[in-house]
């Protein structure tokens, strides 16, 4: 009877913390997503850059293997990690050289081809950033880095999961120093405008972290979600939707 009540206990446990979603698919194929304050944008595996415009993605003229939007506006980066800002009806060049950048607070973030990581503060990204504006360069290498608004969560080369805390808009895009978080390990992270943190692991498993507050950034544990049947690629969320991308480039709007 013991042994019993441990192996359903166990059972129990493995799934406590998984959330499956109602999800809808939508027309597409993508491999990287973005979405923020109400604008959803991705790219295809042919660098083609689309934007959800009514009931579906449209594509949009432009070539980009990463794009981002949000707070700090529409950004991109070419195949030849080439940094672009959408102004006044098109993309155009701005300084830096970068991999992923994220648009998801009121500053801006880049991460570059060697995994240095740099950041732009809200009065200087208002002002253009021109070809020349000064991107503030951050201590540690990340291959990922995404920000909201009080803190940027970032993933290493090996995967591990890093906060940054304190980061505000006008004053400080730096803010204070990364730390740690150990129980976890994540491909990708992304950090929504309302704060909330969702990531993929190199399994495909989607995780959302828990209790995330301004009181309380680093939250309080990681919860499994299902959205797709067959793992996940990457993800963002926005006005309490969550967009994920499948293993298999597939679309899922869920709630």
């Amino acid at each position: 009877m013991k042994g019993s009540q441990c192996i359903l206990l166990l059972f129990s446990c493995q799934f406590l913390y998984t959330l499956a979603l109602e999800c809808e698919v939508i027309p597409g194929n993508l491999k990287q997503i973005d979405a923020g304050l109400g604008l959803v944008g991705g790219v295809n595996n042919d660098n083609e850059v689309f934007l959800f415009l009514g009931n579906g993605f449209t594509r949009i003229n432009a070539l980009l293997k990463h794009f981002t939007v949000g707070p700090a506006g529409q950004f991109g980066v070419s195949p030849a990690n080439i940094a672009f800002k959408f102004q006044s009806g098109s993309f155009r060049q701005i300084q830096g050289g970068f991999k992923q950048m994220d648009a998801g607070s009121e500053i801006v973030v880049g991460v570059n081809p060697i995994d240095d990581v740099f950041c732009i503060s809200k009065d200087t990204n208002s002002n253009g950033p021109s070809a020349n504006a000064p991107w503030t360069q951050l201590t540690g290498r990340l291959k990922y880095y995404s920000c909201g608004p009080y803190s940027c969560w970032g993933v290493n080369f090996t995967e591990n999961v890093f906060l940054r805390k304190n980061v505000t808009g006008s004053s400080s895009c730096g803010g204070s120093a990364f730390s740690e978080i150990v129980n976890g390990t994540l491909s990708m992270v992304e950090v929504a405008t309302d704060g909330s943190v969702y990531g993929v692991d190199s399994q495909g498993s989607l995780l959302q972290r828990l209790s995330v507050s301004p009181s309380n950034p680093a939250g309080t544990g990681w919860q499994r979600v299902i959205a797709c049947p067959f793992g996940h690629k990457h993800v963002t969320f926005d006005l309490g939707r969550l967009w994920v991308i499948c293993s298999d480039g597939s679309i899922r709007r869920c709630t």
